[in-house]
C-alpha cells in the first residue's frame, strides 16, 4: 500500500481526528497513487495514524477513511459504515410519515464525498470525491444489498467534481429507471420529486423540521415565500391554515412543479399568486408599492462558493434581509436562511442584525435553525454544519 508522509505542523490537526488533510501539510508522497486509491498515512514520525483516499488534483489531498491503523479498507468496511448510518436515520425518521430523507451525509457518517438521500424505493447517490469514486461499485452493490431500493440514480452533475480530478456525471447506477415524478411523503404531506433534475437530489431535505417548524407560525397569516423553488415551505403554510401564499421564484418549472403540490395535497390553489422573477426586483417593487406581508421566508441559494466571495454575498444577504424587514407587518415574522458553508452563524446572525438596524425595525431573534436532524454534524468535521436559520419576530 502505498503512504502519505506529514509535516509536523499537521500534528495539531491530526489529534482533533479532522478528515481532511491539504497539500500543504504532506511532506512526502511515496510513490504514485492512483486518483482515489487507499494509502496509509504515516505522521512526521513515520508512525502510521491511519487510512485515507489519495486526490492528486484537489488542494484537499488526502481524506480519512480511519484513523485505526488495524483496519482494512474493503467492502466490509464500507458495510459496516453505510449499517451505521442506516440505523441512525431509523432512529430519527418516522417513516409512517416521512419517506424521503438523507442516509449518508458524507464526512459526518464517515464516508467523505458521499451522499445517499431516499426518495421512497429510491436511492439518489452524489460522489463527490476521489475515494468513494474509486470505491463506487462495491458502494452500490452494499446500498443495493441493506437497502434494497427499486432502483439507484446518480446525481453527481455538480462541479466541484472537477476540484478532484472527476467529471460531472448523472444517470442509473442500478435497478429502475425512476419516473419522470416521484412521489414523497414528509411529515405526512406530499410532495413530487424531480430526481433526474432537480436541485441537489430533487429535494431540500435538509429544511425538513424548518418546514414543519412553519407551521407553527403561518395560520391566518399572509405569507410571502421567496426563492419558492418546488414550494415546499408553501405548501406546510396554506395546509396549516394561511390566508394567502405568494411565491416567488426564478424557474416557470418549478412554479409549475409547486402547483401540483397543491393539488396533491387537496389544498386551495386559489389562496396562491406566482410571481416569476428576480426576489430582488420583486421586493423592490413591492416596497415601492407599500405591500406588505405577516411572515416572509428567505431561502436563497448560496451566495458564496468561496472564501473570497464572502464580502459580496455578506452585502447581498443584507440586502435582501433589510428589504424583507421593510416588507414586513407589525408583529411580523421572518424565516431567514443562509446555506452558504463559508458563512458562519456568528456572520449570519450580524448582517442579519445590520439589516434590522438599517430598517429602522425592532427585531428579535425567536429560534436559531439548522439543517434537519438526518443532516448530522460530526464533532471532528465542523465544516458539516451549512444551514444556518433564525426566526425573527418584527415590530
Amino acid at each position: 500500500m502505498y503512504s502519505v508522509i506529514l509535516k509536523k505542523s499537521a500534528d495539531v490537526f491530526i489529534k482533533r481526528k479532522h478528515p481532511w488533510i491539504f497539500s500543504g501539510a504532506i511532506e512526502k508522497v511515496e510513490e504514485n497513487p492512483l486518483n482515489g486509491e487507499t494509502i496509509k498515512i504515516l505522521n512526521s514520525g513515520k508512525n502510521p495514524i491511519g487510512f485515507g483516499s489519495y486526490s492528486p488534483s484537489s488542494q484537499i489531498r488526502v481524506r480519512f477513511w480511519s484513523f485505526n491503523i488495524e483496519e482494512e479498507i474493503n467492502s466490509n468496511f464500507f458495510r459496516k459504515r453505510i449499517l451505521v448510518a442506516a440505523e441512525l436515520r431509523k432512529k430519527l425518521i418516522d417513516e409512517s410519515q416521512t419517506n424521503a430523507f438523507r442516509i449518508i451525509n458524507a464526512e459526518s457518517d464517515g464516508l467523505p464525498g458521499l451522499i445517499v438521500d431516499r426518495y421512497a424505493d429510491y436511492l439518489v447517490c452524489q460522489f463527490l470525491s476521489a475515494g468513494v469514486e474509486f470505491n463506487k461499485g462495491i458502494i452500490i452493490e452494499i446500498l443495493s444489498e441493506l437497502l434494497k431500493p427499486v432502483g439507484i440514480y446518480e446525481r453527481s452533475d455538480v462541479e466541484v467534481r472537477t476540484k478532484e480530478g472527476l467529471q460531472p456525471t448523472q444517470g442509473l447506477l442500478k435497478g429502475n429507471v425512476p419516473n419522470e415524478l416521484s412521489e414523497v411523503r414528509e411529515n405526512g404531506l406530499k410532495f413530487l420529486v424531480d430526481i433526474k433534475n432537480g436541485h441537489k437530489t430533487g429535494f431540500y431535505l435538509d429544511q425538513r423540521d424548518n418546514r414543519k417548524m412553519l407551521s407553527e407560525f403561518s395560520k391566518k397569516k399572509s405569507v410571502l415565500n421567496c426563492f419558492s423553488y418546488t414550494g415546499g415551505f408553501s405548501v406546510y403554510a396554506l395546509a396549516s391554515g394561511s390566508e394567502k401564499v405568494t411565491q416567488v421564484e426564478a424557474s416557470a418549472s418549478a412554479i409549475d412543479l409547486s402547483m401540483k403540490n397543491f393539488k396533491l395535497n387537496n389544498l386551495d390553489s386559489s389562496l396562491v399568486e406566482n410571481i416569476n422573477g428576480d426576489v430582488f426586483e420583486v421586493f423592490r417593487k413591492f416596497r415601492d408599492e407599500r405591500k406588505t406581508f405577516d411572515l416572509i421566508i428567505l431561502d436563497p441559494p448560496k451566495f458564496t462558493e468561496s472564501a473570497s466571495q464572502i464580502q459580496k454575498a455578506s452585502r447581498g444577504y443584507k440586502d435582501i434581509n433589510l428589504l424583507a424587514f421593510k416588507l414586513l407587518n407589525a408583529g411580523g415574522i421572518l424565516f431567514t436562511f443562509s446555506c452558504s458553508g463559508h458563512v458562519s452563524p456568528e456572520l449570519f446572525q450580524k448582517i442579519v442584525a445590520d439589516a434590522a438596524l438599517d430598517s429602522l425595525r425592532e427585531v428579535k431573534i425567536l429560534k436559531l435553525l439548522t439543517q434537519s436532524s438526518d443532516h448530522p454534524i460530526a464533532t471532528n468535521f465542523p465544516e458539516g454544519l451549512y444551514l444556518k436559520g433564525l426566526i425573527c419576530s418584527v415590530h
